[in-house]
């Protein structure tokens, strides 16, 4: 059993989820008594200073196999498989030891890091923080099968390799994440059961706790207030299974101030209540003005007006200009999404 890292969102995760962790890894474990465990560290719960400690340290005493600083090989005889361990912190050290060693037939490989070229190109779902790593520093062909760790959507980065996702929608954008498990053709969660011999690689569904639900967007253009209303309570009541206990979003484009300023308010908090939570979007019609002459034009938005200084901005030399306007903008588009509650 293999889980590649960000088992905690922090390095001093609550005492409750210490606790709740420490159950259920006694409860796999106590399932499957024969069955090695191997953890490692993630960005996420990677401490800063190696003086700090790990609470990962922990499950080292149901017998977990943990690496939380530094790469660990663990050798299984009776499996004759052998397991490089490689958590968040070794990638920042020497690359060339990502290599099997040994004689055992079954040779695997874990660790946690973005591989260049998978994430999206806006980033929706993809955390920030991950070390970077490209598919040849993995030597892929020469491992019976690599486990990633980083990116919570499934994906097959090569054959044998594959990011598993995670097992909850835990990013800090579930509805990128929603987009980018419908763009690439992933439906829900689960993990990957992997045949070292052949090599085929089987998605287990899981059941989630609860749902996520991305509805339909509305759009209130030349609507009232309480025609608005009205149709928010139809596309809220038509869920199937209905909202309660879910996680639901709604945008509603082209709100003009104060037709969201006269909507039922009552209402809306009724239906926030009665969800786990619901993100009711609503957005403002989009700015236009008066550019030059007066021909009517669209004013920049904050992410282009960045672009544009960052494209002309003076660099040092051996810095990627085109890597370093997309991170820039991305950065801007992230704080954007999150001010608008997105």
């Amino acid at each position: 059993i293999v889980v590649a890292g960000d088992l905690f969102h922090s390095v001093r995760p609550t005492n409750a989820a210490i606790i709740f962790a420490f159950r259920e890894f006694s409860r796999l474990r106590a399932a499957l008594p024969d069955a090695p465990i191997v953890l490692i560290a993630g960005n996420h719960d990677t401490p800063r200073s190696s003086e700090t400690g790990s609470i990962l340290s922990l499950f080292g005493d149901l017998d977990v196999h943990v690496a939380t600083m530094e790469a660990k090989r663990f050798s299984f005889p009776e499996l004759d498989l052998s397991v490089l361990a490689v958590p968040h912190q070794a990638l920042a050290g020497d690359r060339s030891e990502l290599r099997p060693f040994g004689t055992e037939k079954h040779q695997v490989m874990v660790l946690h890091g973005e591989v260049e070229g998978v994430f999206p190109a806006d980033r929706t779902a993809a955390e920030y923080g991950g070390a970077l790593l490209t598919v040849g520093e993995m030597a892929p062909d020469a491992w019976s099968y690599v486990a990633l760790g980083h990116y919570h959507v499934r994906h097959e980065v090569a054959p044998r390799v594959w990011y598993a996702g995670s097992l909850e929608y835990v990013s800090s954008n579930i509805w990128g994440e929603l987009k980018d498990e419908r763009e690439r053709g992933v439906s829900g969660k689960g993990w990957l059961l992997v045949d070292l011999e052949s090599g085929v690689v089987t998605p287990q569904p899981i059941e989630l706790a609860r749902r996520v639900l991305d509805l339909a967007p509305l759009s209130a253009e030349g609507l009232t207030a309480a025609d608005l209303d009205r149709q928010i309570a139809e596309r809220l009541g038509g869920v199937p299974g209905g909202i309660a206990e879910q996680i639901v979003r709604l945008r509603v484009f082209d709100v003009p101030r104060h037709i969201a300023r006269d909507l039922d308010h009552v209402a809306i908090r009724a239906y926030k209540a009665e969800a786990l939570h619901l993100a009711l979007d609503l957005r403002r019609p989009e700015i236009r003005r008066v550019v030059g002459m007066g021909a009517p034009g669209r004013r920049q938005t904050l992410p282009e007006l960045v672009r544009d200084f960052l494209e002309r901005r003076p660099l040092p030399a051996g810095l990627e200009r085109e890597r370093f306007v997309r991170e820039g903008v991305e950065l801007v588009e992230t704080v954007e999404r999150e001010l608008a509650g997105a």
